[in-house]
């Protein structure tokens, strides 16, 4: 694939305006949903488990991502996994914060077990502590990497049988065979609350108007990266609130002609 792909994939989305299902944490609702708006895909966010199911049968994807995780939530969650499966909806699933705690692990791993995952997304401590491997984590963030982030991410989506992108510096996306390296993006990005898990929805919009999940996700990161280098070029030194509001505004703003320009990915 090439930047082509990517614009094309952006053209879908904001040609198609897929509704994104999200089950996702307190801290972030209302940034994806405006970063949702922002790039042309629709989205709802609906978690009582009286609806879930039905909600996803309109849906065109589902994202859960367990930020702010309980017990009822989870329960929510593989409903509308196993009603997403039934209708042929992708499952694009963010493990946030897995190695934290025991529950927060044991909940990623049952979402994992009972729900057919297309494509996970998490930094490598939460892939791998979702894979098993004992890497450093806090809170619900990066902990040191230690270790090989290509090789765990081939062994991730070689069990689990679907797409596995592990974001940091540069950002890894592999089916277990195809595997490519995005180098886009910017450090303000690490100061906004929520930018993974809105790019965990963004990996859904994309995913919602393409079978191909790993260029799926490949575009998303390239699309969401130049859309973050944009916005810290246009707002300089101001800071991480002025950026979270123009990186809004370049999710809605990003060309094709920008993504040919900016757009760095290659496969390995």
């Amino acid at each position: 694939m090439d930047q082509h792909t990517v614009s094309e994939l952006l053209r879908k989305v904001r040609e198609v305006n897929p509704l994104v299902h999200n089950i996702t944490n307190v801290v972030v609702t209302n940034f994806t949903a405006n970063g949702l708006l922002a790039m042309g895909a629709s989205p709802v966010m609906a978690y009582a488990p009286e609806e879930v199911a039905d909600m996803v049968k309109i849906a065109s994807s589902l994202v859960l991502n367990i930020g702010t995780l309980d017990g009822p939530t989870v329960e929510s969650m593989i409903l509308a996994g196993k009603s997403a499966e039934k209708h042929h909806v992708p499952v694009i699933f963010d493990p946030v914060g897995a190695g934290a705690t025991c529950f927060r692990t044991e909940s990623a791993q049952k979402i994992i077990n009972e729900v057919k995952i297309s494509v996970i997304r998490g930094n490598a401590s939460e892939i791998a502590n979702v894979v098993g491997e004992k890497w450093e984590i806090k809170g619900v963030d990066a902990g040191s990497v230690k270790g090989d982030v290509v090789n765990l991410a081939l062994a991730a989506a070689k069990r689990f049988n679907c797409v596995v992108v592990i974001t940091g510096k540069e950002d890894i996306a592999t089916d277990g065979s195809s595997t490519f390296v995005i180098a886009n993006g910017h450090p303000l990005m690490t100061k906004v609350t929520g930018a993974g898990c809105l790019l965990t929805s963004v990996i859904g919009a994309f995913a919602a108007v393409t079978k191909d999940y790993l260029a799926a996700s490949v575009s998303a990161l390239t699309f969401y990266g130049v859309a973050a280098e944009k916005a810290a070029e246009k707002t300089g030194n101001q800071g991480p609130g002025s950026f979270q509001s123009e990186f809004l505004n370049q999710l809605s703003l990003v060309s094709s002609k920008e993504i040919a320009q900016l757009g760095s990915f290659k496969e390995l």
